[in-house]
């Protein structure tokens, strides 16, 4: 156990939203309810809906910038963020907002980042191809970082804040990915953890094949610039 005990006065749950006006009303009430509406939440913005009024009127701090993509998004959303504990998710609904206890648990039992592992129960909820890229995924970065992983994209994470601050981060489409390996790398306790991923509410606006190969670039890149000391970004 660590000197704090954190509790949900101490997290901040932080997602990119890009027309999510079907998921979101669900996503922030599952948060609150969960956290008894004790935890913040902060949605940096690019849509073109009706998103960022529906986020705000469910009392999230909302960021609006123009759409750069996912890392772009999440980093702006991680940097805002102010509470010890920060927790990742994605507005489309598949995450399991009633894991943020477990999650919190785990922080508090001294883990640096909670990762939670969407393939462990087969993820039958997302296509089929994405399941294959995400396993081969984990095998090229468990060979790249010496450790095995098992979900190197799951967009739903719990951090301690320090990890967010001392690393520089330098990827976009990969930034999942990035946020994982980089702090295994450097030695950040970390533990994947069991989750349920169900069916998305809304249209992903994700290439599954540009999306895979930019995956792929920044899992290379991030290994072997950890594992040799070789800057390639």
């Amino acid at each position: 156990m660590t000197d704090a005990s954190y509790t949900f006065d101490d997290l901040t749950v932080v997602m990119g939203t890009y027309n999510e006006s079907d998921a979101i009303t669900s996503v922030l009430t599952d948060i609150d309810r969960v956290t008894d509406g004790r935890a913040d939440i902060i949605c940096v913005d690019s849509s073109t809906d009706s998103t960022p009024e529906i986020a705000r009127e469910h009392g999230a701090t909302v960021i609006e910038q123009p759409p750069r993509g996912y890392g772009y998004a999440v980093e702006t959303a991680l940097s805002a963020a102010e509470t010890p504990v920060v927790v990742t998710t994605d507005c489309d609904d598949t995450y399991p907002m009633d894991s943020l206890p477990r999650f919190l648990e785990l922080i508090n039992d001294g883990y640096d980042i909670v990762s939670g592992d969407r393939l462990y129960h087969g993820a039958t909820a997302m296509p089929v191809l994405n399941r294959i890229g995400n396993a081969v995924f984990a095998v090229v970065a468990s060979v790249l970082v010496g450790e095995r992983v098992h979900d190197t994209t799951t967009g739903m994470r719990a951090y301690r804040r320090h990890v967010i601050e001392d690393i520089d981060w330098t990827e976009n489409t990969g930034l999942s990915a990035e946020l994982l390996l980089r702090p295994i790398c450097r030695g950040y306790r970390t533990r994947e953890e069991p989750i349920l991923y169900t069916e998305r509410l809304g249209e992903t606006t994700l290439d599954p094949i540009d999306g895979g190969f930019a995956i792929a670039k920044s899992i290379l890149t991030i290994g072997i610039e950890e594992r040799f000391g070789i800057t390639l970004t």
